[in-house]
């Protein structure tokens, strides 16, 4: 229980990171004169699509973990590369109906999934920088 309660941390920090880089997005996307319903509504699918993607990423590591410990690490293997490739199946298939039903922007639908390692890079230094100070 204390794995999840960690992705769920984690999972709570990416969702408050891609909040903020996906409102930056959209200002950018403003002053450029290029802000529609569409850019609008690619940001918030993407942003969703991205903590979506981190979460079942996170609880694939937990579950493989949890595999390792009791001796099972072909499980654990397993159960990543198979996360891995449903998760990847899923994005595509998604987007790609998002995209084309017209609904979304296509960069700004997609950008937000480039932002995850970003977010959580600086979310370590954070951490990092309050473990120095205390």
């Amino acid at each position: 229980m204390k794995s999840h309660k960690l992705t769920f941390q984690q999972t709570g920090i990416v969702a408050i990171g891609q909040a903020v880089c996906v409102g930056i997005m959209l200002i950018i996307f403003y002053v450029i004169g290029q802000f529609d319903r569409k850019v609008l509504l690619g940001g918030i699918c993407g942003g969703a699509l991205a903590v979506a993607n981190f979460f079942f990423l996170a609880l694939s590591a937990d579950m493989a973990i949890s595999k390792a410990e009791n001796k099972d690490v072909k499980g654990g293997q397993a159960a990543v590369q198979l996360s891995y490739g449903v998760r990847m199946i899923a994005l595509f298939v998604i987007l790609f109906i998002l995209v084309k039903s017209g609904l979304c922007n296509v960069i700004t639908a997609v950008l937000p999934l480039v932002f995850t390692r970003p977010i959580l890079t600086v979310a370590e230094l954070f951490r990092k920088q309050g473990e120095s100070n205390a």
